[in-house]
Formats: structure tokens, sequence, C-alpha cells
């Protein structure tokens, strides 16, 4: 079993409806359903993907996605956010540019990095 897989398994162990999808350019997308939002969005749910890049756990994942409309409760769009259109992820969601501020390939994973994700929708701004 890879480590990309091993990862995967200990990521379904605590989002059990989450998909890993390959993509031809050795890419694979992570999608979480129905990620628990706090107040402060303008829902209480949401999906997110993220990419995994083909030299992961040495390669980084490197920001994310939401499903679309996502804003803030006022209405505004979050900081840091935009349209990026990339590969396995739908053209309409909102791209995240956010980044873990470190990252051990030896210690990290695919829960690490989701965590990052849950880490910067807990700061609705």
């Amino acid at each position: 079993m890879t480590i990309l897989a091993r990862h995967f398994q200990a990521l379904l162990e605590r989002y059990s409806d989450a998909v890993l999808t390959p993509q031809d350019d050795g890419t694979h997308v992570v999608s979480v359903p129905q990620l628990p939002l706090p107040t402060g969005w303008n829902r209480s749910v949401v999906d997110i993907s993220f990419l995994v890049p083909a030299g992961y756990p040495q390669a980084v994942p490197d920001c994310f996605w939401t499903a679309p409309g996502l804003a803030l409760a006022h209405g505004g769009a979050p900081q840091n956010t935009g349209q990026q259109f990339t590969p396995g992820i739908p053209g309409d969601w909102v791209w995240f540019s956010w980044h873990p501020g470190t990252w051990n390939p030896n210690s990290d994973s695919l829960l690490t990095y989701l965590n990052v994700i849950r880490k910067r929708l807990n700061e609705p701004v």
C-alpha cells in the first residue's frame, strides 16, 4: 500500500464520505462533503476539495476549494479567495489560496492538511 493510500485510509476513519480521485497528471483530488462550518458563514456545511501533488508527501498540498457560493454571513467574499481553474476541481468552486505554515513529509499527512483547511474555515474572514 502506498503512503498516499495509507494516509487516505486514515482520513477515511474520520471523514467516511471522503473520496480520492486520481488525475491523469499523477495528482489526486481529495473531496470531503458536508464539512461543518461555524457561525460567520452563509451556510452551516460546505463541500471541500484539495489537490494532492504528484510528489506527495514530499510535495505539499497547497490551496483548497469549496462548493460554489460560500461567502461570509454578511455576503462578502472570504479573504484570499478567487477563481482558479485546476483539473479535477469544478470551475465554479471557490479557490482559497491557503498554505500550511510548516510541513514535515515524515509526520504530516492528508489529515494534517485537512486540519489546516478546518482552521481556516473556523476563522470566517
